[in-house]
């Protein structure tokens, strides 16, 4: 992990207002800065859902949108049914579904997956139709944009840019030197 600019810092440190699971006092925070469209952050969902069963509270999660809509069309609507579903109290279960299902992202399907999360769906309609969520997405997107954020998934740990290869035992070991530092 390099640390050679400012670019390698977080700029916007994780707080309340951001999608956290776990606390933010853990020792180690991560911050994801990802697409739900993108393959590259379907497999790093899956290498941090593994982490996190490895070091349970010592590690928090934050999740920031980065919608690529150039290259994944779907993945700007996808981060504002997160968005809709964190509404009703269902971010984290949306956000594993549409990880789980990145190939399926299109409108009905986004209902379907509202439904089976048993959310009030003319509620998240409404918030679907009407672009309630615009904002938020945007807000992560700028701050990611601050940080010099080009693609995804990109990762903060502790607040340094993580640069290492996306496996378990690469990011573990990034953790585990973070921790002991």
């Amino acid at each position: 992990m390099s640390q050679a600019n400012g670019r390698n810092k977080l700029s916007v440190p994780p707080s309340e207002l951001d999608r956290i699971q776990g606390s933010l006092d853990a020792p180690v925070v991560l911050v994801k800065y990802g697409d739900y469209q993108s393959p590259d952050c379907g497999e790093s969902h899956r290498i941090i859902k593994a982490i996190q069963q490895q070091l349970g509270n010592r590690l928090g999660l934050v999740f920031r949108h980065f919608p690529q809509v150039s290259i994944h069309p779907q993945a700007q609507k996808a981060a504002e049914a997160a968005e809709a579903a964190a509404a009703q109290g269902q971010f984290w279960q949306m956000h594993d579904t549409l990880f789980e299902h990145q190939q399926a992202l299109d409108n009905g399907y986004l209902v379907e997956y509202a439904n089976d999360l048993g959310l009030d769906i003319t509620q998240f309609l409404q918030a679907m139709w009407r672009h309630v969520y615009v904002d938020r997405v945007t807000e992560d997107v700028e701050s990611g944009l601050r940080n010099g954020i080009t693609t995804t998934p990109t990762l903060f740990i502790n607040g340094i840019r993580y640069n290492d290869a996306w496996n378990v035992e690469s990011l573990l070991a990034a953790i585990a030197r973070i921790e002991n530092s």
